[in-house]
Order: structure tokens, then sequence, then C-alpha cells
């Protein structure tokens, strides 16, 4: 793909995005001269899902990069990312939550995290069911982590081409988000994502309130490797 294809394509979606919504530019695959062409065209949020892939690209990209681990994340890789990732965005258990924090607290570093719902028909997608959530918020051990910051909800729809499937599970995590927010994070301004919407279906995420979008084909084409 030409640079100026990418260029094209970063305009054209953030033309479509309103000013309340997040790109993530997802980069996963790509080079670091394709992410420097959208970094040149003022994009500084990217997202990346493999840990050993991100490390080579931090090191070699500008250091104003806001780097998102959107990926499944093994709590054996933590360490690796928390100097420096700017958010995680799929916390899917207790266990990892607390492993950031660990981590976290060695870098004096206060790391935002999003946790991840589960409402796809698929059972290969990671992340909390609605009730394993309320349970987890609701023991409470999470406000002793002085590390990590829940920042809000993130969640990936069924792979279909049924825009109304689609728009009902989005809204319901939307509703769910609301609720959280009101039972356990109605005085934390910082709780504010609701992450979904991928480059097939981000315009649906949008309607179902959606302040954060992941796009990667829709900008960078199809992966290279």
């Amino acid at each position: 793909m030409m640079c100026t294809d990418i260029a094209a394509n970063l305009r054209r979606v953030v033309a479509g995005l309103p000013e309340t919504v997040t790109l993530v530019a997802v980069s996963k695959y790509h080079s670091a001269e394709h992410i420097g062409t959208a970094y040149a065209c003022g994009q500084r949020v990217f997202g990346e899902s493999h840990v050993q892939e991100l490390e080579k690209k931090h090191a070699s990209l500008p250091q104003d990069i806001r780097w998102h681990f959107i990926g499944h994340l093994q709590t054996n890789k933590v360490k690796y990312i928390t100097p420096y990732v700017s958010m995680i965005d799929a916390v899917d258990s207790y266990k990892l939550l607390k492993e950031i924090n660990r981590h976290a607290a060695k870098h004096g570093r206060i790391i935002d995290v999003l946790l991840e719902l589960h409402v796809a028909e698929e059972e290969t997608k990671y992340g909390f069911s609605p009730d394993a959530c309320r349970e987890m918020l609701s023991a409470g051990e999470w406000r002793q982590l002085e590390n990590v910051r829940i920042c809000g909800l993130m969640t990936m729809a069924s792979n279909v081409d049924d825009e109304e499937q689609i728009a009902r599970e989005f809204t319901l995590a939307a509703d769910l988000f609301d609720e959280l927010k009101a039972r356990f994070f109605a005085d934390d301004d910082s709780f504010c994502e609701r992450s979904w919407g991928m480059s097939d279906d981000y315009g649906i995420a949008i309607k179902c309130r959606s302040t954060m979008v992941r796009v990667g084909t829709g900008i960078f084409g199809p992966r290279e490797y």
C-alpha cells in the first residue's frame, strides 16, 4: 500500500468520527514506516496486540505515541509493557488487573485499563460476562489497587452480518456501562470510555454510544505480515 493511501484513509476515517470518539489506529502486523505515515498525519494513538512487536515499535518510533495494548495479555508478559504503555484495553480477569497494578507500582506509574466484556455469541472471545463483571466490582478488592485506573469497558460484537444483532450486543455493553458507572464509579470522572467498534462495525458502535473505536484495515489496508 502506498503511503498516500494511508494518509487518505486516515483522513476519511477521522472525518467520519464525532469529536467525542477517540480513534485507536490498529497497527499490529504493519511496519513502523506505515505507522510513521499515520503519525505524520497527526495520529498519536495506536493499538498493538503482541508484546514483542510492540516492544520493537516502541523503541523505534516517536516517544509521544500513546500505545494501547488491545489483545489478550498473559500475566507473564505484563512486565514488558508496563514501563510505557498508555492503556491496556482488554483486562479480562482480576488476576490480570492485580498483576498490572504490581508492575505499574514498580515504575511509579498509574496505568489506565478497560475491563473486557464478553457479550458476543462466539465462545472464542475473552472477557468478563456481565454478571462476572458485576461480581468482581462488587467484591471491592480492586479499590485497593492504587496503580491501575479503571477507565471503562471494552467489547467486541459477534462476527456476523446481522447489523441488528451487532447493535443489540453493543447496546447491552452500553447499558452495563451506565449501570456500573452509577453503582461503582459515580464520582470517578475517569470511568468514561465505552470502547467498541472496529473497521467493519464502528459506524454501528458510534450509534450505540461508543467513545473509542479500533480501526486497522480501514486505515492501513490488509496486514503486511
